[in-house]
């Protein structure tokens, strides 16, 4: 049985595969010196997957030391689910996936704590909420205009002198376990 794209995007090798491309082109050997803590046949192995169901796409060849070197990009919406894909899902699968993204967060987490002797949070910009918020539906809506508005002209920015990435990750869920309003 054929994965299913979301299955492909949400295996811990592969999002840190997607995340490094977003926004950029790289060659297998750039991700595995940007990974390194991933052994290079798994990472390659990886890439083929994604590049084999069109999560990734060759953005150039070009020839190094009488090989074919391959620079890779995302193909667009390549790491997304669109919105179809995503009212597809069971609720089983929406956990499972909800899951398996959790456990990808865990693992960048503990590789930030674990990746060198000084961690300075503040400095960092590192920080973790639970806010909750009593929002209608249009407020929702109003809310996250308001963020996407702030967010989409930084998300062409390129890496560069002063620039480090930071991931930014958005959880809404709502709960109905809270009493009606009096």
């Amino acid at each position: 049985m054929a994965a299913s794209k979301a299955d492909l995007i949400l295996h811990p090798t592969r999002m840190r595969i997607i995340l490094a491309l977003a926004g950029q082109k790289m060659s297998a050997l750039q991700l595995v010196a940007a990974m390194p803590d991933i052994p290079q046949a798994t990472l390659y192995r990886h890439i083929k997957t994604l590049a084999k169901a069109n999560i990734l796409a060759v953005a150039e060849e070009r020839r190094v030391r009488g090989t074919t070197e391959t620079v890779y990009t995302l193909e667009h919406g390549g790491g997304r689910l669109s919105p179809e894909e995503f009212a597809k899902m069971s609720k089983d699968d929406h956990l499972r996936y909800f899951t398996a993204f959790l456990a990808g967060l865990l693992n960048d987490f503990s590789r930030y704590l674990h990746g060198s002797e000084e961690v300075n949070m503040l400095r960092d910009g590192v920080g973790y909420n639970r806010a909750p918020l009593y929002l209608s539906d249009e407020e929702l809506i109003e809310i996250s205009n308001v963020i996407n508005g702030a967010l989409l002209p930084k998300l062409n920015n390129k890496p560069g002198s002063g620039r480090r990435r930071r991931d930014l990750i958005s959880i809404i869920i709502p709960m109905d376990d809270e009493p009606p309003a009096p």
